[in-house]
């Protein structure tokens, strides 16, 4: 301690700036986590189509989501992690995005339809360089996992924050246990109407998807951003390919041929997440230099970096 200090003094004489950690910010926040039912089979049976069905549908999604003045945090292929100021903007955004996809998806048959499932929790979060955890998100990732195609399902504290404040019902479904959390979860589903317009939300307009013969292909301007989106974490090669057939000269093809190129840079973002859960309670700082090596530049090395110098402090 006495040695670090007298390392800061000779900084400061020497006019080095020491680099701070980014500071860790909690609040209480209303999350949203949605994802596709049935992505993979879908892929399977019609890549194209399912990509640029999946990018007419993240299209809406996000604007719905800013329309709410929600923060997307995270979108992973086909799934997206929100954060909301308030539950009822939360829920707003949720039943306006089902409702919305509802009207999307009638023009195709049954086993086209591109349907998502998504859970709300409102909880105590943590805000890091960019990025949101804590078990706020993560219960709001297992209900979105206990969700129908097309459903909603949120906790007990929110079924009680909009019990008098909106006209959906909720059906209780009893308690869950789920993984990584240490208590049971009581969950509601939402009863909606799927079929209605959206309301509430000044959402603006989406073009439409060409079903034509030739394309499928979506005809708004940033069409090719929300496509990348939408294949920038996979870890199939073949996305790579597709994106690189519809847009060879592309904002990011560069980045997809140097993915094609060095499959490892395209590993599933879920497995360096499933690292970090698996090591950051054990207290061994042999673990968490290892995650530290194997991603440098990794999603939570900010608090790999706090958790390593806190474990390798003297004890008092």
């Amino acid at each position: 301690m006495v040695a670090a200090k007298a390392l800061t003094a000779k900084n400061r004489l020497l006019g080095i700036r020491t680099m701070e950690a980014p500071p860790l910010e909690r609040k209480l926040a209303a999350i949203l986590a949605a994802d596709v039912e049935g992505y993979s089979r879908l892929m399977n049976a019609n890549e194209e189509h399912t990509l640029a069905l999946l990018t007419h549908h993240r299209a809406i999604i996000d604007r719905l989501i800013e329309a709410s003045h929600g923060q997307i945090f995270g979108t992973a292929g086909d799934s997206v992690l929100a954060e909301f100021p308030s539950v009822v903007q939360a829920f707003d955004c949720a039943v306006a995005i089902q409702q919305s996809l509802w009207h999307a998806n009638n023009p195709f048959p049954d086993d086209e339809k591109m349907q998502l499932r998504i859970g709300i929790n409102v909880g105590d979060v943590m805000v890091k360089s960019g990025d949101i955890f804590g078990d706020g998100v993560n219960i709001a990732a297992r209900l979105e996992a206990l969700a129908a195609a097309g459903g909603i399902c949120v906790t007990r504290g929110v079924r009680d924050h909009l019990r008098d404040k909106v006209e959906a019902k909720f059906e209780d479904c009893g308690e869950h246990k789920v993984k990584n959390i240490a208590r049971p979860i009581r969950v509601f589903r939402v009863v909606f109407d799927e079929r209605a317009q959206p309301g509430n939300i000044d959402e603006p307009p989406v073009d439409e998807i060409d079903n034509s013969a030739n394309g499928g292909q979506l005809r708004s301007a940033d069409a090719e951003i929300v496509f990348w989106q939408s294949v920038q974490a996979s870890e199939s090669m073949e996305e790579y390919r597709l994106y690189l057939d519809n847009y060879p000269n592309g904002k990011f093809a560069e980045l997809a041929k140097n993915r094609l190129s060095d499959p490892a840079q395209a590993e599933d973002p879920s497995v360096e997440v499933t690292f970090w859960e698996s090591i950051r309670d054990k207290q061994n700082p042999a673990l968490v230099r290892a995650y530290m090596e194997k991603y440098p530049q990794g999603k939570f090395r900010s608090l790999a970096k706090i958790l390593l110098d806190d474990l390798s402090a003297p004890s008092p």
